[in-house]
């Protein structure tokens, strides 16, 4: 759970298929991109790559989601933003197990 603030500082995942020329979305060159470079293999990919980065502050668990402080479990059960921690969900009706 995000909240409409942190929704902006979501990542976007990078395509799987390679950067082919002729495609429909972008003119090949025009953006510094090499033709034919699969961006999951190439070296700004593994640079930013860090998995596991954070631990959750309520449970200590790993945070799967980038710039996290919360994990999804956690964020759902108190109603908060999992970046922020803000309050988004009354979850006081809620009937939810303690485990």
């Amino acid at each position: 759970m995000v909240c409409k603030k942190c929704e902006k500082k979501l990542s976007a995942l990078a395509a799987p298929d390679k950067w082919k020329e002729g495609s429909k979305n972008a003119v090949a060159g025009s953006s510094g991109r090499k033709i034919n470079q699969n961006k999951l293999l190439s070296k700004s990919a593994k640079l930013r790559y860090t998995p596991f980065e954070n631990n959750c502050r309520i449970c200590k668990a790993r945070v799967h989601q980038d710039k996290a402080h919360y994990c999804q479990d956690c964020a759902y059960k108190k109603g908060i933003c999992a970046m922020c921690g803000k309050q988004i969900l009354n979850t006081s009706s809620y009937k939810q197990s303690t485990t």
